[in-house]
């Protein structure tokens, strides 16, 4: 259900997460909608959030239009998070509703873009898992019978020249390349590192591959350092060689790359200027 939806059903309390001391479940600026028989999002689960729908149906049921809590998350409430949090609840109007949606239309333009460039087996495998996630996901293959396989509630887009889709993405883009042909995967990975900017970079294979593309790089006089690429992807895990196996380690690395601190917080770069590398949070090599 999309929160449009939700908001439309009848009278909502906003529970906004105000503050965090501590260790909490969520970060401060969290927000989750109850309504007497439904709840759109979540401030963390656990007692904190049984009592946070507990106060926001007592409001709906006796009209009191805001409430503030401050909630220890400590043994007494048998959650042993050990910070404390601050909630404001608030009855929602019809310009709460709006600026709600336009929050989450805001959040959902600002989503990171995945690029998943192959749609075999593997390919596949990643569009189901990340449809579930707070990314853009987008399937390209060169190859309209692979991509019409695809089942996931993804963006999928047919493509002769899938580098160009590369070229351009939006900075901090992941780009995950596993096509059917070596060549295209050195070719579409080069490019992926070309730029500079991107929040992950991975080629599947094996570390042979990838002293191989070392070798072709150098030998195409490419001249930019594999220092980024991760390749094998999703290696850290099983020896199960499943595609959803596979695609369960690599949405977890992605994953891990794209909300980290360096990331999130990676300043953007002015139009025109020259990618150094040291956006993605990773060194340059030399």
């Amino acid at each position: 259900m999309r929160l449009e939806d939700f908001l439309s059903q009848g009278p909502v309390i906003r529970v906004l997460l105000t503050s965090v001391r501590g260790s909490s479940p969520r970060e401060a600026g969290t927000e989750m909608f109850v309504s007497e028989t439904g709840l759109f999002g979540t401030i963390g689960g656990g007692q904190l959030e049984y009592m946070g729908l507990d106060k926001a149906r007592a409001m709906l049921r006796s009209g009191e239009t805001r409430s503030d809590m401050d909630v220890p998350l400590g043994p007494e409430i048998g959650q042993c998070c050990g910070g404390r949090v601050a909630l404001r609840l608030t009855r929602m109007h019809r310009t709460d509703r709006y600026a709600a949606m336009e929050r989450a239309r805001e959040e959902t333009e600002a989503r990171p873009h995945v690029y998943v460039m192959g749609a075999g087996h593997v390919g596949r495998a990643l569009a189901d898992l990340f449809q579930h996630l707070p990314v853009r996901c987008i399937l390209i293959d060169t190859r309209a019978e692979e991509l019409a396989l695809c089942r996931a509630d993804v963006e999928t887009r047919l493509s002769a020249i899938p580098e160009a889709e590369i070229a351009a993405a939006p900075q901090g883009s992941a780009f995950i390349v596993l096509t059917h042909d070596h060549a295209l995967d050195f070719l579409l990975t080069a490019a992926a590192l070309e730029r500079g900017d991107a929040g992950y970079v991975g080629m599947i294979g094996s570390a042979t591959k990838r002293a191989r593309f070392r070798t072709w790089t150098r030998e195409a006089d490419a001249g930019q350092p594999i220092d980024q690429l991760t390749c094998p992807i999703g290696a850290n895990g099983s020896r199960d060689k499943r595609p959803g196996v596979i695609a369960a380690f690599v949405v977890a690395e992605v994953m891990a790359e794209l909300t980290c601190e360096t990331v999130v917080n990676r300043p953007e770069r002015p139009k025109g200027a020259p990618a150094t590398g040291t956006e993605t949070g990773h060194p340059v090599a030399p």
